[in-house]
């Protein structure tokens, strides 16, 4: 079982009455609202926050990125990755992760991994992920080429990791004339790679077809079962045996000392889900060719109140029902855990603790109690259910980057 902690990094220290006045605190909400005091705060509370989780006993610490938005301060996760590499001496670095279709130069964030690599001694995993709707038009990027972007930048990263340079690289999106970079990753043939998601179909097919652990981003178990078997199935086709090992799930955690302090922490999960700050505007969230025709057709219709919002969300009281949101005591959350462990079986869990305003200390208190008494709990269990993760497993890195591009998209030129 590898067990990771993650924080969006938030700043919940904006006025939120003007995000609700706004509608909307991603992509045009005004960064006149950012307060450089209060960030350099936090980024430095986040950082100890880190360092306390390597301290309790995590396997790992999830890293990603978002833009233009207050939800989440790590605007370049790199930066993070190269500072925890300098200063922790066993977790994993978890890169969950590089947004690629926003990448101008691939080649550069191959070397910027590699730094990370080697600096931390062989402790990167890096992930890659599609970017959230918004940040292609915060990017100046095509929405309608997100994917052939994202799978055009992984194959040059993992060329570029693998192959001697000096190279050439001619493809639809991007155009090298030399790909020979010095700096290499420590970890050969190249750092384990894994593909977070919210169950986009297509992505779940790539990551099994390249071998790639896919995690499930907060995902409810009969969603995920669903995730699991049409990876497990495009697995079997590839030619190889999925598992525990190939399978990840972030889950919104938190654990507190009292029932109610958890509770009254937890309800900050619902800041990111727009409740008391607003979030996105449904038509900058999923801009055109960003996603199917169907899909963008609906959020349409909802913005301008021709229809239902495709994807209600929950209240807080119904995501605690259901476990979407876990919350309690270390003695109520292992038991959540435990159920949920035994429903879909996953090697991978991420805790994603803390969000919103929950203080520094609150913070501090929720990573020493999942270190003291929920991880140790989670690994016996893991034990007897025979839940192995992609290290204890040894799961191979794949080399099969390009068997399923379509023929003529783009070549890569030796």
């Amino acid at each position: 079982m590898h067990l990771m902690y993650f924080t969006e990094q938030p700043m919940g220290t904006y006025p939120a009455d003007e995000g609700l006045k706004f509608g909307a605190t991603a992509l045009m909400f005004s960064n006149k609202h950012f307060d450089p005091v209060s960030g350099s705060r936090l980024y430095n509370e986040y950082i100890e926050q880190y360092i306390h989780a390597e301290e309790m006993g995590f396997d790992g610490i999830m890293l990603n990125e978002h833009h233009n938005a207050p939800f989440c301060m790590q605007a370049k996760a790199n930066i993070f990755a190269g500072i925890l590499a300098a200063i922790t001496k066993r977790v994993k670095i978890v890169m969950l992760g590089n947004p690629l279709p926003l990448a101008e130069d691939p080649v550069r964030l191959a070397e910027e991994l590699a730094m990370v690599d080697m600096i931390s001694k062989g402790r990167l995993v890096s992930g890659f992920v599609r970017g959230g709707g918004q940040e292609q038009l915060a990017a100046g990027v095509s929405p309608a080429y997100n994917r052939e972007r994202f799978e055009e930048a992984h194959d040059l990263i993992v060329k570029t990791w693998t192959q001697q340079g000096p190279f050439r690289w001619e493809g639809t999106h991007y155009q090298q004339r030399v790909v020979n970079p010095w700096a290499l990753p420590l970890q050969k043939p190249y750092p384990r790679v894994w593909i977070p998601g919210v169950v986009s179909r297509e992505t779940i097919i790539w990551a099994a077809k390249h071998r790639y652990p896919y995690i499930a981003l907060n995902t409810p178990v009969d969603q995920t079962l669903r995730v699991w078997k049409l990876y497990d199935d495009t697995a079997a086709e590839a030619g190889f045996t999925s598992g525990p090992e190939y399978h990840g799930l972030l889950k919104q955690v938190h654990v507190a000392e009292t029932e109610e302090k958890a509770l009254q922490n937890a309800r900050q999960f619902m800041w990111m889900q727009g409740e008391f700050t607003g979030l996105a505007h449904p038509v900058w969230s999923t801009p055109s060719g960003y996603t199917s025709p169907e899909n963008r057709r609906a959020w349409v219709e909802f913005s301008v109140g021709r229809g239902k919002e495709p994807r209600p969300r929950p209240t807080f009281e119904q995501q605690i029902a259901n476990s979407m949101i876990i919350a309690g005591t270390p003695k109520t959350v292992i038991a959540r855990l435990k159920q949920i462990m035994q429903e879909v079986r996953p090697g991978i869990i991420g805790l994603w603790g803390n969000d919103g305003s929950v203080s520094h200390h609150d913070s501090m208190t929720c990573i020493r109690l999942f270190g003291q008494e929920v991880l140790p709990a989670v690994r016996d269990y893991a034990k007897e259910l025979d839940l192995k993760g992609p290290f204890e497993a040894e799961t191979p890195v794949s080399l099969d980057f390009s068997t399923d591009l379509a023929p003529g998209r783009h070549a890569a030129a030796d």
